[in-house]
């Protein structure tokens, strides 16, 4: 057989959790076509390479990012692929751009995901054509994909579409039942066109952008339990996902979507919910969410916590930070979109005196650790303050209050002040815990969203690093083979699509990476401009040495820290469809005798 790429001396890991080994893999037409325990034939191949040394695993999978808009002018999604990520997930949080128009659209993205909303506008201005979810779907593989891509619906999308964005955002209106109904076929049409499921939101401080709803909460969050009972009945039958952010200051809204997930006399409501977060302001709730999913197991239900599997840290230009969302007065400040008008804001007495509240407020559940002892300046005109937080900044002014000193240098240096935080995942053996847990997903990067906030582009490579540093101090959370099987497989399986595994058979999406550069170079801060963005300046992931090469579909799109010609100007990836799985059901069981075969091991049916 002539190969049209061969990789060679790796080791190999299947995406199953199966035992690693030294292995050789013949790719032909886009498949795995052999993996073999003795070298193969290179004749007449044109692509070969060595990774003695190094390892082969099936592609990494995303399933949690807001590439929906970026998606349509720079289809490559690069900064994802040059990390070994093969297969993104859309539509998270309730939020897709299947039925909303442009304007709508980019109200819903633009401030809960930090996109600037002329962008989002633009994008879908001049790309939409698209009226149902397969068109949509159709549209998207048409693009000169990069990685290849799944979908969720999302709820706030349909809602708005249906009711209007205004009618639904208002508390006191309720769709009827024609408009349930719609919706109810919208979510069919997109089960129908293989979408993963639905995304919904309950969380209460992700606000609208724009001047007609500006500040209004999603539409999802203004949903009825008669309106949820019916997408989420569809949703059971059709045994899909529902993405799920409760609200988590109600202990309503988080039990009802537990307990919506339980099977009992019912079928099951595959769920996944966000997020299992290492919180610095909560730190004990963490440990309660993996007996939960277990529970709810046990009670026939499936439930699923996304994590983020590194350290979350966060910077922010001034005040423009989702976190000052959840609570009053930050959320008063974001809603002034005029400079002018906000810096008065910041300027008043009373204003201050009831941020100093929201600030000194220890009890209740919060997301940010409100603490401006821990958010160090990272950038400002005034040189003197770089390197100190905003309280040593007013204890250096005369004891000034934490509150005062940072909006103090707000008022005047407004987003050239930059400056940096760790909200969650701050304590390695949390982390660890968490990599063990089955009951937690290991994603949420956030991809594509909050372009000058954060960047967990490589969140899979730094996951890798943490095992490998931890088996050679003989302290392993995890091992290596369940690391990986965590990143790939396990997420393809639990949401039924083709990806996450590299055995004869399976689509050839795979990473080469060099462990010997899994090191420093993963953590350190990075910018890059977006040319399809007007030049912005986004947050991003360097460290190319760790990545030798990214083949997906049997295309060779990146390695080495350069893009191939191929990848953003010829389709490499494709839309994932749910339950359309040519390998489903196969576990591959390698053979390490010496005395393997060409096949290198032997496949049976789960």
């Amino acid at each position: 057989m002539v190969y049209d790429v061969v990789v060679k001396n790796g080791r190999w890991f299947d995406g199953a959790g199966s035992p690693s080994a030294t292995r050789h893999l013949g790719i032909r037409e886009g498949v795995v076509a052999a993996v073999s325990a003795v070298p193969l034939d290179e004749d007449g191949c044109p692509r070969v390479i060595d990774a003695a040394g190094q390892w082969v695993l099936p592609g990494l999978i995303d399933i949690h990012t807001h590439y929906d808009v970026e998606i349509l002018e720079s289809p490559s999604l690069s900064e994802s692929v040059r990390h070994g990520v093969t297969s993104v997930f859309l539509g998270s949080c309730s939020l897709s751009t299947v039925h909303a128009g442009p304007s709508d659209a980019g109200d819903l993205f633009a401030r809960v995901e930090a996109i600037p909303r002329r962008h989002v506008v633009g994008a879908l201005a001049k790309a939409k054509a698209w009226t149902s979810a397969q068109d949509y779907v159709d549209a998207l593989e048409a693009l000169p994909l990069g990685p290849n891509v799944a979908a969720f619906i999302g709820h706030s999308d349909m809602r708005a579409a249906q009711m209007g964005l205004d009618r639904a955002t208002r508390k006191d209106v309720h769709p009827s039942e024609f408009e349930i109904a719609s919706m109810a076929a919208m979510l069919t049409e997109a089960l129908d066109a293989g979408f993963v499921g639905m995304s919904t939101q309950q969380l209460l401080f992700d606000k609208l952008d724009g001047d007609t709803c500006r500040s209004r909460t999603l539409p999802s969050t203004y949903a009825t339990s008669r309106e949820r009972k019916r997408l989420n009945d569809i949703l059971r039958r059709r045994g899909r996902a529902l993405q799920a952010g409760p609200d988590l200051t109600s202990p309503v809204s988080l039990a009802s979507l537990i307990l919506g997930s339980v099977g009992l006399g019912r079928p099951t409501l595959r769920t996944s919910l966000l997020s299992a977060a290492d919180i610095k302001s909560n730190p004990y709730t963490i440990r309660i969410l993996g007996p939960i999913a277990a529970l709810v197991g046990r009670l026939r239900g499936n439930l699923r916590w996304q994590h983020l599997p590194v350290p979350f840290e966060v910077y922010a230009d001034g005040i423009d930070l989702v976190v000052f969302e959840e609570f009053g007065s930050g959320a008063a400040a974001l809603h002034l979109s005029d400079e002018v008008e906000r810096n008065t804001l910041l300027q008043d007495e009373a204003y201050r005196r009831r941020f100093r509240k929201d600030y000194d407020q220890r009890f209740g559940i919060k997301v940010w650790h409100r603490d401006f002892f821990d958010a160090e300046i990272v950038s400002c005109p005034d040189e003197s303050v770089i390197g100190k937080t905003f309280g040593q900044v007013g204890v250096e002014r005369g004891g000034v209050h934490p509150v005062d000193a940072f909006l103090d240098l707000v008022v005047q240096h407004g987003a050239k002040v930059r400056w940096r935080t760790t909200i969650s995942g701050h304590r390695p053996e949390v982390l660890d815990m968490l990599a063990r847990t089955p009951g937690v997903q290991l994603g949420f990067s956030d991809a594509g969203a909050h372009l000058r906030n954060m960047a967990f582009y490589n969140f899979g490579l730094r996951f890798l690093r943490r095992v490998r540093d931890s088996e050679r101090v003989g302290r392993p959370s995890v091992t290596l083979e369940q690391a990986v099987h965590r990143l790939t497989g396990e997420l393809a399986d639990w949401y039924g699509i083709d990806a996450g595994h590299l055995r004869e058979g399976d689509r050839a999406d795979l990473v080469v990476i060099d462990p010997a550069h899994l090191d420093d170079s993963l953590d350190a801060y990075a910018e890059c401009p977006m040319p399809e963005f007007d030049n912005l300046s986004r947050m991003v992931n360097r460290n190319d040495e760790a990545v030798r090469a990214v083949l997906i579909g049997g295309e060779y799109v990146f390695g080495d820290g350069s893009a191939a010609p191929v990848l953003g100007t010829r389709r490499t990836g494709r839309f994932l469809r749910a339950g359309d799985r040519a390998a489903a059901g196969r576990v591959a069981v390698p053979d390490l005798s010496p005395s393997a075969g060409p096949r290198g091991g032997r496949t049976r049916r789960s």
